[in-house]
């Protein structure tokens, strides 16, 4: 062993010089560190693909989180594998939304996580919490100001509707305005320092460049809107009111209000007279549900059928799927309303 390691080293030597400099104890070392950095990265686990990618993009450097809901499922009916399990066991820091979203996880993290620092993002102070819409037929916002303030007054004054309501009252899907990704950003970056205190200095650079880029979406994406936002449109399902209220986009109906729910016949007729009365110009499915009910919707109207994917069933984890997320989100809508 000895000898086939010196061999090695000389080997080396004449094919790179400055190797001699270095002192032959310091080589072994040198050949590990990868090794030794991967093994010091704590067990992060994540719920779904947008808080994977957030978290991603701050451990970049450091690790790299799990993912419990991957591919093309959907948190609304995902069910707990065996291999979830046991990464909740080892987990030393778990991030989810919250049992608004995912539901399937609220007891396994209590039996399973235990020994982990579990952060609930829908919790991360400075988020924008709207009430959940219930009925879904849904006749137009307000008649009032839910859309002015999103592209006349600027993007912080958001903030200063943030509704404190408790679990079930709001909707769950936060992260699609990136003023909430901030805000996520930011309490996975302080629960990550709190766990893991000598990876801090990258951590917090890493959520610098993360906040800078979420900035330059924002901006990117009210200009892409920016042609078609007063163009009225339906969705599968009621997942898209941050996304409106940030840019001032007029979504006019949902399917269904829950996609767990399959709507009935009485449903789908009231759907299919709201797009003709309402001018719909788009109908939108998801990659997850029942397009089929798309079809059965604009039948016999002017509407156009686009996808929407929200939850990123057809995108690949990793710290750039957030941007490319909401930008497929914008550019669907934006290709789909100016063409009809």
């Amino acid at each position: 062993m000895k000898r086939a390691l010196g061999t090695a080293l000389k080997t080396s030597a004449l094919k790179f010089p400055a190797l001699l400099s270095i002192p032959a104890l310091a080589i072994p070392a040198l050949l590990f560190a990868g090794t030794m950095r991967a093994a010091d990265a704590p067990v992060v686990v994540t719920s779904i693909k947008p808080i994977h990618s957030l978290v991603a993009a701050i451990m970049q450097g450091v690790g790299e989180p799990e993912l419990i809901v991957d591919g093309a499922a959907s948190p609304h009916t995902y069910n707990l594998k065996p291999s979830n399990a046991r990464a909740l066991q080892e987990a030393k820091v778990i991030f989810w939304t919250g049992p608004g979203l995912e539901a399937f996880l609220e007891k396994p993290l209590q039996a399973l996580g235990s020994k982990a620092s579990i952060a609930e993002l829908d919790k991360a102070p400075g988020l924008v919490k709207l009430p959940f819409r219930e009925g879904g037929a849904f006749e137009p916002h307000d008649d009032g100001d839910d859309h002015d303030h999103a592209g006349e007054t600027g993007h912080d004054s958001d903030h200063e509707h943030d509704h404190d309501h408790e679990h079930g009252t709001f909707d769950t899907h936060l992260w699609l305005d990136p003023m909430n990704a901030k805000a996520m950003a930011a309490e996975i970056t302080t629960t990550l320092v709190a766990a893991d205190p000598a990876n801090a200095l990258t951590y917090q650079a890493n959520a610098k460049a993360l906040d800078d880029r979420l900035t330059a979406l924002d901006k990117e994406i009210a200009t892409t809107v920016a042609p078609v936002k007063d163009k009225p449109f339906v969705v599968f399902h009621d997942a898209y009111q941050y996304f409106e209220h940030r840019y001032g986009i007029r979504v006019a109906g949902s399917i269904t209000v829950s996609p767990e729910t399959i709507p009935g016949a009485e449903r789908v007729s009231e759907i299919h007279r709201k797009v003709g009365e309402l001018g719909a110009t788009c109908v939108f499915a998801e990659p997850q549900f029942e397009p089929r009910l798309v079809n059965v919707v604009i039948e016999g109207t002017s509407a156009r059928s686009g996808v929407l994917d929200p939850e990123a069933a057809t995108l690949k984890a990793g710290p750039d799927l957030y941007f490319t997320l909401m930008r497929g989100i914008a550019d669907s809508m934006k290709a789909c309303l100016s063409s009809a």
